[in-house]
């Protein structure tokens, strides 16, 4: 069971907005470009990497998708506190 994780994310205000870049996405989209362009987050700078992570450093529902999503496919719209995520999970260990 993978204990460590890398992803990277796009943060948005609204599902709507989620949506239309999922589209995007799943039509050929640079991840990372999208993530420069519209996430709300400050990981936006890093073409939205959050880096290597442990298991439970995020919130849950974010954490589940990660932890038991499928490897270097676009998932979401994830609900969280913070809006919605884009997830594109780079690898776990």
């Amino acid at each position: 069971m993978a204990n460590t994780a890398s992803a990277l994310h796009i943060l948005v205000a609204d599902e709507s907005k989620a949506n239309d870049l999922l589209a995007q996405l799943e039509k050929g989209a640079d991840f990372q470009e999208l993530a420069r362009k519209h996430s709300t987050c400050p990981s936006k700078r890093d073409g939205g990497s959050l880096g290597e992570f442990r298991k439970g450093d995020m919130v849950p529902a974010f954490d589940k998708v990660v932890f038991s999503g499928e490897l270097l496919k676009p998932l979401g719209p994830v609900k969280t506190q913070f809006g919605y995520h884009l997830i594109k999970v780079l690898y776990r260990n």
